[in-house]
């Protein structure tokens, strides 16, 4: 990495007034202004009905000048946090949910991992997930279950945590490479959106182009939102994990021909 690193963070939002009037950007906000390497924090609206953008542009552009708002036509988080990738301008992007489970003083250890040489760091919950509805942990376990069968992501133990940091270069080549969120197509989709298959494809193009992944232990509190419909959303993700199994079968990951795929490490 160069020596003089400089950060992006990007936090994809829909309908966050209620974590808004929490304060989570604030707290975003004092952490980042005394630290001259993250240049920017790029909030990406997934075309939020609420007061999202009002709030943002009249409370927290004026009072954090790092802060950039980018508004988008609705297509869920993937849609927001590859946008985000696109327009961040830091050799180094670390996207954050809005809600901050995972605070934001914890990027400094992803920051760190980045910076001996990683191109990817991902954050990792505990096991227990305090504090999350059982049927929640059923349903994460289930969902290991399943993703353990029909990929094959090496030791990765959790791919779902919202707080990942890569090298700029790397993501756009992930991301130019993913075929179920394709960022040349406008992925269609009503209500919130936050499909655990984004994440999935992101890590699964990583370790076929054969990138170094840490996975290091974060701080996690489970916070209750609207944007997680647990029906909804375990649909959607299963859906994803078996077009992304239908697309390496049929060798589609591997039609670029400016990128070759090697085995992973």
């Amino acid at each position: 990495m160069a020596k003089k690193d400089k950060i992006s963070i990007i936090i994809p939002c829909y309908n966050e007034e209620a974590n808004l009037q929490k304060g989570v950007l604030d707290k975003v906000g004092n952490f980042v202004k005394d630290k001259p390497e993250i240049t920017e924090v790029i909030i990406v609206d997934d075309g939020s009905e609420d007061d999202t953008p009002k709030i943002i542009k009249n409370q927290y552009l004026p009072k954090f000048k790092k802060f950039k708002y980018v508004r988008i036509p609705h297509q869920g988080k993937a849609g927001a946090v590859i946008t985000g990738i696109q327009k961040a301008k830091g050799n180094i992007v670390l996207f954050s949910d809005m809600d901050l489970a995972t605070p934001i003083e914890e990027s400094e250890k992803l920051i760190k991992a980045i910076k001996k040489g990683y191109e990817i760091a991902i954050g990792s919950r505990d096991k227990k997930r305090e504090g999350a509805p059982i049927i929640r942990k059923i349903m994460a376990l289930g969902f290991i279950l399943i993703r353990n069968f029909l990929l094959n992501l090496g030791k990765i133990k959790d791919t779902q945590c919202g707080f990942k940091a890569f090298e700029r270069k790397p993501a756009l080549e992930i991301i130019s490479r993913m075929k179920v969120f394709n960022p040349k197509q406008r992925r269609k989709t009503k209500g919130a959106s936050v499909t655990a298959g984004f994440d999935l494809e992101l890590l699964f193009v990583a370790k076929l182009l054969d990138y170094r992944i840490k996975e290091i232990p974060v701080k996690w509190r489970h916070v209750e939102t609207r944007n997680v419909n647990f029906i909804k959303d375990t649909l959607e993700t299963l859906r994803d994990i078996a077009k992304i199994k239908w697309y390496q079968v049929k060798g589609e990951y591997r039609k670029n021909p400016k990128f070759q795929i090697t085995n992973s490490k």
